[in-house]
């Protein structure tokens, strides 16, 4: 999402290079990108066939170049987040949408030089980050990666309403509040402490990350919103099996918040696509 909406406010003049790596240092250290195939390589310009994964500043040239000259045409980026069920912005068929499925988020960059591109990260760790026993996992920073994809077409972007988001996360935050509450009381006679401080521990996580300057107010309301309801069903979802007495709760309880994930998701994409619109307004 941070490389979309400040890659985007670069591309429109709203942001310097810096200011794009500063905010993908807060996701990871260390970036890299490669092509993988020929098409894609040819419209960024990245290595091939010999991939040699490039550094962000490669990053930010990769989009450079897929996006070609914008001339005030509007965010040539768009993102999507892809879930069982949910596949918009993702072209049927391809290794882009497959691996795009698998991490949960994907950019697509329409370019004026040919194929569009699909950019997919994935963070890769020197060590087992799961692994308590190995203590260089903790000190090793990740490494995120992204491959370039060539698109057979651009995909058609949706571009979700604003306030009609903003209304669904207003039932949302007490729907999610509700389910938290009912977990809380279960009757597991499991007590589980301050949950709403792991709520907040879940958001704190996610507020190092900014929006760039020209990102309208209303957008930004709505993206915490969602980071609130998303932080409520992350905490739920860990209660689960220590606050449901059977089974068929824990369905019940999962049954109740899959609704709110959807809409955290179109709340997301709608506060993005104002962001993105709002860099080439400013």
């Amino acid at each position: 999402m941070s490389l979309t909406l400040w890659a985007n406010a670069w591309l429109a003049g709203q942001a310097a290079p810096d200011d794009v790596l500063d905010a993908l240092s807060l996701w990871a250290p260390t970036h890299s990108v490669a092509a993988y195939d020929a098409e894609a390589a040819r419209v960024t310009g990245l290595p091939w066939p010999d991939v040699d994964n490039a550094t962000s500043v490669s990053l930010l040239q990769t989009v450079r170049a897929a996006a070609g000259a914008r001339r005030n045409e509007g965010p040539a980026l768009s993102l999507t987040l892809p879930v069982p069920g949910d596949v918009r912005g993702l072209p049927a068929g391809t290794t882009f949408a497959r691996d795009a499925m698998a991490a949960g988020e994907a950019v697509v960059i329409a370019s004026d030089r040919g194929a569009p591109i699909g950019l997919v990260p994935e963070f890769e760790y020197s060590g087992d980050p799961l692994d308590v026993d190995d203590a260089e996992a903790d000190l090793d920073p990740p490494l995120l990666t992204w491959t370039a994809y060539s698109l057979p077409a651009t995909p058609v972007a949706e571009h979700p309403d604003l306030g009609g988001a903003e209304l669904a996360l207003r039932s949302a935050v007490r729907a999610a509040a509700d389910a938290l509450t009912t977990l809380r009381a279960g009757g597991s006679g499991v007590d589980v402490e301050d949950p709403r401080g792991m709520v907040e521990q879940v958001l704190h996580a996610t507020q190092v990350h900014r929006a760039p300057d020209h990102a309208p107010s209303r957008a930004l309301r709505v993206m915490e919103n969602a980071a609130h309801v998303d932080a409520i069903i992350t905490v739920s979802a860990g209660l689960m099996p220590i606050a449901a007495n059977s089974s068929s709760e824990i369905q019940l309880a999962s049954d109740a918040l899959r609704p709110l994930a959807s809409v955290v998701r179109n709340a997301r994409l709608a506060a993005v696509t104002a962001i993105l619109h709002s860099a080439w307004q400013a």
